[in-house]
């Protein structure tokens, strides 16, 4: 009998694990010659996750197992983790809040059965009904940047929700980078994969720890994750400066070889002129800066995780 492993990331969603194992199991069993277990991976929360979970496991040992960080590592670890503890010949992830709808994950089964060839089944969200304007603008934005600077493609509103094969999920694992993107990663190592679309579903319970500073943080990672066009851009906005500069200085010259006793005007356009030039200095050395951060942080060869409980 083949099995099905759902990995469940949780942070500070002590009211959401029971109530989405109550939803999904009954679905999950309906599916014949399928064995299912669940992993939910607590990434340090500070609520009573870690205990919903132990209760879970203890009423359900057989089937649900879970993961305990000793801090927060953030969801892409959680991530990581859970594909790594699981051990089905098809692995589903998706969020513990129900946004993610289960009564796909049959569809998907049969979509993978039906095509030999497809080795993941994702989904997108064709709306964003209930989220704020400006979240969705920007979200809309980011995927419209990183498809026009990156060779790697990511799906307009697709969730890190999909079932994929163990093959598939192997790859995923062999990278091993400290600074983790999963909609990227999910893209990068390949593999056929279809997507199924569905509307927007608000949170069954609880609050969303994702703000939309915590969002644009992430954008930027995956930015600089699955592109070089940002040190590109550096490199030539100080070329551009430069060029300037020598039109200038040639201005500068001629005036004074050809227009005898003119004055030197203009303090305070050079200062402004100045400060600009500083200013764009300092962002593309932030930028250099983003990149080599990201290599101090891969070279130390922390792990990416470290469990505190695992049952």
């Amino acid at each position: 009998m083949k099995k099905l492993s759902i990995v469940v990331p949780c942070f500070n969603e002590e009211e959401t694990v029971s109530i989405f194992y109550r939803t999904v199991a009954p679905i999950t069993s309906k599916i014949l010659d399928l064995e299912t277990e669940y992993w939910f991976i607590d990434d340090g929360s500070n609520d009573r996750t870690l205990v919903e979970m132990q209760k879970l496991h203890l009423q359900h040992p057989d089937t649900v197992h879970y993961v305990s960080f000793s801090r927060n590592f953030g969801k892409e670890s959680a991530l990581y983790a859970g594909l790594q503890a699981s051990v089905g010949d098809f692995v589903v992830v998706m969020d513990v809040d129900l946004q993610d709808p289960p009564e796909l994950i049959p569809e998907m089964l049969d979509e993978l059965n039906a095509d030999n060839s497809c080795d993941c089944i994702g989904t997108r969200r064709v709306n964003r009904q209930g989220e704020p304007p400006i979240r969705s603008f920007f979200a809309n934005q980011f995927y419209k940047l990183i498809n026009r600077i990156s060779s790697t493609h990511i799906v307009n509103g697709a969730r890190d929700y999909r079932m994929m094969t163990r093959q598939m999920v192997n790859a995923i694992l062999s990278m091993t980078e400290y600074n983790r993107f999963s909609k990227g990663i999910f893209s990068w190592v390949g593999f056929n994969t279809k997507y199924l679309e569905f509307k927007n579903v608000e949170r069954v319970a609880g609050e969303t720890s994702w703000s939309f500073w915590k969002l644009l943080k992430y954008s930027i990672d995956g930015i600089t994750d699955f592109s070089e066009t940002p040190l590109a851009i550096a490199s030539w906005t100080g070329f551009i400066s430069f060029l300037f500069s020598i039109i200038g200085l040639l201005f500068i010259i001629f005036r004074a070889i050809f227009i005898p006793g003119s004055s030197v005007s203009g303090w305070a356009s050079m200062v402004c002129i100045m400060l600009m030039v500083g200013g764009l200095e300092l962002l593309c050395l932030g930028i250099v800066g983003k990149y080599i951060g990201k290599i101090y942080l891969q070279s130390k060869n922390r792990p990416i995780y470290i469990v505190k409980e695992k049952k």
